[in-house]
């Protein structure tokens, strides 16, 4: 038997399409909402003198029989140190059946995929149901397949605000979003308050530890899909936006750890209760999506490797079908 090696760029090629991802990340919170899924929490190394953490996530969904783990680091300053990505990732996915490591493959484009998929699942299921105005705080790698994920889901929108705290990533981003999207207005603020002005759905996607949207600036009805904050300390929002919306996280546990909410928590204003739902199971239809059209909405995207899992099972069975990759005997099978 042999393992499917699947490279950065083999599986860019296989992975472009993210309405599929959407599908497949949509199906992975159902089956956990439903109970069918096997996730240990994350495991962290921290490299605190390098100021980057090094993590590994299994996942085993049940019904459909797919496993996989995860091993994904994040170093803020690899980009302007060592000139290599924030993050990097690699996935061994493996066949439930024997624990035979059916590939491994290059996991960084599947988890900037996975991820905007995962806002795209939230959107559909807590936004109003026809955003015309978006506002992307933060511009990017994340941005990106935030921002793919939503035009794919929504053919409403007309506007998108953008502010970086750099401005030149945010001309780097606009310019190349609207040679994909030339029928919408990109317009990039000077500040945040600008760009959460009079908006449907906000995505913040920054790497901030104290809060960069703040509660006097938000209108009711707003959905925000928050993904920046993945780690302990980290936040983006005022927690007052907390206190006033209905929070839905893709796990509890991970949420409370290293969502958008680990930091109110820890300070006591938020409690565990105050989280309305899972993703999942608003998926699964066990508690209801937005209600009105007046509800404030927060999704806080931590990550789950149950995306990984079917996003890697996708690009595996598709790299079979049209005969990408190089198999290798790494495991030697005879007894």
């Amino acid at each position: 038997m042999e393992t499917l090696l699947l490279t950065h760029k083999e599986v860019e090629e296989i992975l472009t399409d993210i309405a599929e991802v959407i599908e497949a990340v949509e199906s992975a919170f159902r089956e956990k909402g439903l109970g069918r899924v096997q996730m240990p929490a994350k495991v962290y190394l921290n490299f605190t003198k390098y100021e980057g953490d090094l993590r590994a996530m299994p996942a085993y969904l049940e019904e459909m029989d797919i496993a996989s783990v995860k091993v994904v680091n994040s170093h803020p300053g690899n980009k302007h140190l060592h000139n290599l990505p924030t993050v990097m990732a690699v996935i061994i996915l493996a066949e439930p059946k024997t624990g035979f490591p059916l590939a491994i493959m290059d996991g960084t484009h599947i988890t900037k995929m996975r991820t905007g998929a995962a806002g795209g699942v939230a959107s559909k299921y807590l936004a109003v149901r026809n955003p015309r105005k978006i506002a992307m705080i933060g511009a990017g790698t994340q941005a990106r397949t935030q921002l793919q994920a939503l035009m794919t889901l929504y053919k409403t929108i007309e506007q998108v605000n953008v502010y970086d705290i750099n401005p030149d990533n945010a001309v780097k981003y606009v310019n190349e979003m609207h040679t994909l999207y030339s029928g919408v207005v990109f317009s990039i603020k000077p500040t945040v308050k600008e760009a959460v002005d009079d908006v449907d759905i906000i995505t913040t996607t920054t790497p901030s530890r104290k809060p960069v949207v703040m509660n006097e600036w938000i209108d009711e009805g707003v959905h925000f899909n928050c993904i920046g904050a993945d780690a302990p300390g980290k936040q983006e929002l005022d927690p007052a936006i907390l206190k006033r919306a209905k929070i839905v996280v893709d796990d509890y546990e991970q949420a409370l750890h290293s969502g958008e909410v680990n930091v109110p928590v820890s300070q006591g204003i938020l409690s565990r209760e105050d989280i309305y739902a899972e993703l999942g199971e608003v998926v699964a239809g066990l508690k209801k999506g937005r209600e009105t059209d007046g509800e404030v909405t927060v999704f806080t995207s931590t990550g789950l490797a149950i995306q990984d899992a079917v996003t890697a099972y996708m690009v595996y069975s598709k790299a079979l079908r049209i005969k990408k990759g190089t198999p290798l005997e790494i495991i030697h099978t005879e007894v």
